[in-house]
């Protein structure tokens, strides 16, 4: 990649019309189309987050659309996926992703309203790395 994320997605972005471009249609799956579809959603999402100049800040409002995209992308395993095992996965995904989005997005807004770093209400990451 060029570092630069912009740059990143510009060459993705031509790959994948490259590829699509030179592979027969019927090859080139719903699936991968969405797959895509949502890695871009994801890093839209991702570079919109104005950067406040706070690494914590700018940090959960990056991650959030990092695992709202993870969370979309488990979906499309279980819609289209075969395999019990990576269904499994994909439900366990979805559940943890969406604890963690949930607990990120509330600490972001306490951020975001009072400007502090400090750990006090923030919301507990139930089953990470312990208690």
């Amino acid at each position: 990649m060029t570092g630069s994320p912009t740059k990143d997605r510009a060459l993705a972005a031509a790959t994948m019309a490259h590829t699509e471009h030179h592979m027969n249609h019927s090859q080139f799956t719903t699936f991968a189309i969405e797959m895509h579809r949502q890695m871009q959603i994801m890093m839209t999402a991702m570079d919109a987050a104005t950067p406040s100049g706070d690494p914590d800040r700018d940090f959960l409002a990056m991650m959030i659309p990092h695992h709202q995209g993870a969370v979309a992308m488990a979906r499309l395993v279980l819609i289209h996926g075969h395999d019990p095992l990576v269904r499994q996965l994909a439900d366990e995904i979805i559940a943890s992703q969406r604890t963690e989005i949930t607990s990120m997005t509330a600490r972001l807004q306490i951020l975001q309203r009072r400007g502090l770093s400090e750990t006090d209400d923030f919301p507990a990451y139930s089953g990470m790395r312990g208690q």
